[in-house]
């Protein structure tokens, strides 16, 4: 994705979404937002059952309400109606206690644009690679003398 803007909402949790978040067994990977009746929802975002709840677990794969300013989400949701353009999430973090969510509005990459991605980081791989080699055979030598 290239992330054209960000922005932060408070979200919706149950007690046992909330521990389990503070352990950091959350995965953002497929996640998406979407704009259903005026309201924000997070979906297909998966936050782990907590390893010490008991029946009244929550359900690992629901639809969780993100909490913005109407005007926010009516802003959203008119630059995501636009063609290519999604509503994913970024990150997941707690301040003051409450938990956010780092939301940013993105457009997905061409196959061209992977493409170059990853060549521009083979290349920077092999060239820390190769200074990385390089310094090993300085230190080498400087304990030798």
């Amino acid at each position: 994705y290239f992330i054209l803007e960000s922005y932060e909402a408070g979200i919706s949790l149950r007690g046992t979404e909330v521990k389990s978040l503070r352990e950091h067994r959350v995965n953002l990977k497929d996640g998406y937002a979407r704009v259903e009746d005026g309201e924000l929802f997070l979906h297909n975002v998966h936050i782990s059952p907590y390893s010490k709840g008991s029946v009244s677990n929550h359900e690992p794969w629901r639809a969780r309400k993100l909490l913005m300013h109407k005007s926010e989400i009516r802003r959203l949701e008119g630059k995501s109606q636009e063609p290519g353009i999604t509503l994913v999430p970024l990150k997941m973090y707690f301040v003051d206690g409450k938990a956010k969510v780092e939301l940013g509005l993105a457009r997905g990459k061409k196959s061209y644009d992977k493409r170059e991605v990853l060549a521009k980081k083979t290349a920077e791989r092999e060239i820390e690679r190769v200074l990385k080699a390089r310094k090993d055979k300085g230190a080498l030598r400087f304990r030798r003398r």
